[in-house]
């Protein structure tokens, strides 16, 4: 035998991590944790307990308390309680702590690393080398932040006591990328472990004292499904940031609907792995191995879609397979191990049988080995031979488990990686970094990776669109989650005059029309109401629109997509001319404030002055509200580019009537997105008459698209509207509580306020950096460098 035929044969050994010191850390605490309240355990003998077994062989690790209602109250309390004194710590007073927390981390790697396989499943060493240095670098990273956060968010405050869910598949990943931003901005919390994996929370509840973690500032409680929604619907709750399933997302939605809750959702996904015929096979496999074997698939950003271009397809499946041969699949303490086990029997079975129903719809399976490991060890999968429509093709299945489909060109390609409800991460494989360029702004996700897959960092933010959620974590577009504007003040209900009402002698229609795709229309039902002048009088009729208005509008806003294309330049010299064109009516526009409004001259001339002044300022920041390039520990750039989110719906303040109108649409189109506005109907007509401006400014049919109408009924149309895809709302409690519930349904990013909660003419509450940032969606694009 030669030697090359002695290497290509040789087989690994065995090297198994010693589970011996965390095996006796449980041992020390008697197998059994309760729930970490104000910086000392609690244990209750007659609580309810979840089993936290080793999913690799079923071995009992520990005995989990769950939490009682009473607990989840303590822990809620004891958090706004330490409140004030974690924000007096100041900036460095809260850098030293997660400093401490990051030290006492490196201190315990081994350990942690050991309770996380045992916990989870996963092989030791994607808890030693992946998993653990990462949680490390997110609190060194925060540690920073918390140092300058003045410096960097002097405008901004922390939000207040934040409730923090996360899932099964990354533990302690998960834990420090909740906890590290939201403790650092000032805020306290109370997070909540997965029932299946807790181990390590509460090793880090022990770390929590060694750092000098203040009594109540951070709070981990224990429990199923249940505890997560109490903990989440509770009313001392002022944020909720969950990571989960996208059924629990919706549930988290809709049970906070109305409770004024700043929310994170980074739910599930279905990402495309796009190989085209120009890419590097080799390189490309072993990318398919770190994106969908990389925790045994357990990864909400796994690349479970494979497109790749169809005269290279089976060249890159023959590839494929004979490296899936290699694989090594079994116990996850060896070190010579490549997958690991799935995290529960549960989950097994789940992942078992949504292949097996699947193929009973089509597709041809190939599995490395189909030899069956005891546990709940499911091997290397692929499927192809199947279409974009098979179920397994649009179903996350959260397992080792890829489906290829083949395309043809370019945009096939595109069209077939936005073909999901989903839109949280994708890959682009091409050694022509035009194409791959070119391609990674069309792909609806969060995240895009060229030539790389499941690249996570601290200083890069992460999150979804559409069904994969909304927020972002990590980064500083992550830091303003746990943020809020100083200057917004306590909700008041908007001012309305008492008119008298005076009866008209009008005889000739002037029912002030629609604006739709550029040209004023009637309203479909034919309905029309009164609106009045301050003194009683008419001021004119605006239609009553209904759901086929809204239709028709949301209709007009798709065909308007090109605008999303423009380049910044090209939409500020169109904004720029509204204003130009809009100053050229002041006189009319003093006046009409005055009469509709009951203004004096004074106030109207400031209330319009302001509004062209908003104007300008949202055409200077057309072109300049840029993104950013992260310093993330490898070799390449990761860029951070705000893009539209798409078709905005915008119901707009009982207020002001003129500048809160501007004050919403021109930041919206100024970063690229299409509008759909609900005017006031109070001042319905003033909308109404801003359109006459619109329609001799250049700017495109359906960019801008108002309605006016019963604000309860038309919020509810956009907010179950499918093609709709944010809403920014200001409105009644009732109508606040209505968009969010019915938002739910296909989880519409939201900003959304109860009428009443800032002066809009004041440029600081009004306008800048907290609209822009609503407007736009930031996708971090990794793009790695050199050989």
């Amino acid at each position: 035998m030669t030697l090359i035929e002695s290497f290509e044969k040789l087989d690994y050994s065995d090297a198994l991590e010693s589970s011996k010191e965390a095996q006796s850390w449980l041992d020390s605490h008697g197998r059994r944790f309760g729930q970490f309240i104000n910086g000392k355990f609690e244990s209750k003998s007659n609580a309810d307990l979840i089993a936290s077994l080793n999913p690799s062989n079923g071995d009992l690790l520990a005995n989990i308390e769950v939490a009682s209602a009473s607990q989840l109250n303590k822990a809620i309390t004891a958090a706004r309680k330490a409140l004030p004194a974690w924000q007096a710590m100041g900036e460095h007073g809260r850098a030293k702590v997660l400093y401490a927390l990051a030290r006492l981390l490196q201190k315990h790697t081994r350990i942690v690393s050991v309770l996380e396989t045992l916990d989870n499943g996963k092989p030791i060493r994607e808890s030693r080398d992946i998993d653990i240095p990462l949680a490390i670098r997110h609190f060194y990273h925060h540690a920073g932040w918390a140092q300058i956060q003045e410096r960097e968010f002097s405008e901004y405050k922390a939000i207040g006591v934040v409730a923090q869910i996360v899932p099964w598949n990354f533990p302690l990943l998960m834990l420090s990328w909740k906890i590290a931003p939201a403790i650092a901005m000032g805020n306290t919390l109370v997070f909540k472990a997965a029932e299946q994996t807790p181990i390590t929370a509460m090793f880090f509840a022990h770390l929590c004292a060694q750092a000098g973690v203040p009594d109540g500032v951070i709070n981990i409680v224990n429990g199923a499904g249940t505890t997560g929604a109490a903990l989440a619907a509770h009313e001392g709750i002022d944020k909720v940031a969950f990571t989960g399933s996208t059924s629990v997302g919706r549930a988290i939605r809709k049970a906070t609907a109305g409770q004024n809750k700043k929310l994170t959702l980074e739910l599930g996904g279905k990402s495309a792995f796009v190989v085209f015929e120009d890419a590097d096979l080799d390189a490309a496999v072993e990318g398919l191995v770190d994106s969908i074997w990389f925790n045994q698939g357990e990864v909400c950003c796994a690349g479970s879609r494979l497109l790749v271009q169809a005269q290279i397809a089976d060249k890159l499946h023959t590839k494929l397979k004979k490296r899936m041969q290699t694989l090594r699949q079994g116990e996850p303490l060896n070190k010579s191990v490549d997958i690991g086990s799935l995290v529960s029997q549960t989950q097994y079975q789940r992942v078992d049988e949504l292949v097996q129903n699947g193929l009973e719809h089509g597709g041809e399976l190939y599995q490395a080995s189909t030899t069956q490991i005891d546990g709940n060890y499911y091997p290397p999968t692929l499927i192809t031979e199947i279409d974009s429509s098979h179920p397994l093709a649009q179903e996350e299945i959260f397992g080792p488990v890829l489906v290829s489909i083949p395309f043809r060109t370019q945009s096939e390609a595109v069209m077939l990686a936005n073909n999901s409800r989903y839109g949280l991460a994708a890959s682009i494989w091409s050694e022509n970094i035009n194409r791959a360029m070119d391609v990674a702004p069309k792909i609806k996700a969060g995240v895009v990776w060229i030539n790389c897959h499941n690249q996570f960092d601290a200083s890069c933010g992460f999150g979804g669109v559409r069904e994969s959620g909304f927020g972002r974590e990590g980064g500083k577009e992550g830091l303003y989650e746990y943020l809020k504007p100083k200057l917004l003040k306590k909700a008041t209900k908007p001012k309305t005059l008492k008119v008298e009402l005076k009866d008209s002698d009008e005889n000739i229609d002037r029912t002030l029309k629609f604006y739709i795709g550029g040209k004023q229309v009637r309203p479909d039902g034919g309905h029309s109401f009164a609106t009045y002048n301050a003194d009683g009088s008419l001021a004119n009729w605006v239609g009553a629109g209904n759901r086929k208005d809204i239709r028709n509008a949301v209709s007009a806003a798709t065909k308007a997509s090109n605008w999303s294309n423009q380049n910044g330049h090209l939409r500020a010299q169109i904004i720029y001319f509204f204003a130009e064109n809009l100053a050229l009516r002041e006189d009319e526009w003093i006046k009409r404030l005055q009469e509709i409004c009951g203004l004096t001259k004074k106030q109207a001339k400031n209330e319009f002055h302001a509004s062209l002044g908003r104007i300008f300022s949202y055409a200077a920041w057309a072109d300049k509200y840029d993104g950013a390039v992260h310093d993330a520990p490898y070799r390449g750039v990761t860029m951070a580019l705000p893009e539209a989110i798409g078709i905005l719906a915008q119901i707009a303040p009982e207020e002001s009537p003129l500048i809160t109108t501007v004050s919403l649409i021109a930041p919206a189109i100024a970063m690229g997105n299409r509008v759909v506005l609900i005017a006031s109907e109070r001042y319905a007509s003033i909308a109404l008459e801003l359109v006459q401006t619109l329609e001799t400014s250049d700017i495109p049919a359906g960019v801008v698209n108002i309605l006016t109408g019963n604000k309860a009924d038309l919020a509810e149309q956009l907010a179950g509207h499918a093609e709709v895809d944010g809403i920014w709302c200001w409105a009644e409690p009732e109508i606040v509580s209505q968009v969010e519930a019915t938002s739910a349904t296909d989880l519409k990013r939201l900003w959304v306020h109860v009428d009443g909660d800032r002066d809009w003419l004041d440029s600081r509450q009004g306008e800048g950096n907290e609209f822009l940032r609503n407007a736009t969606e930031v996708k971090n694009i990794w793009t790695p460098y050199g050989d």
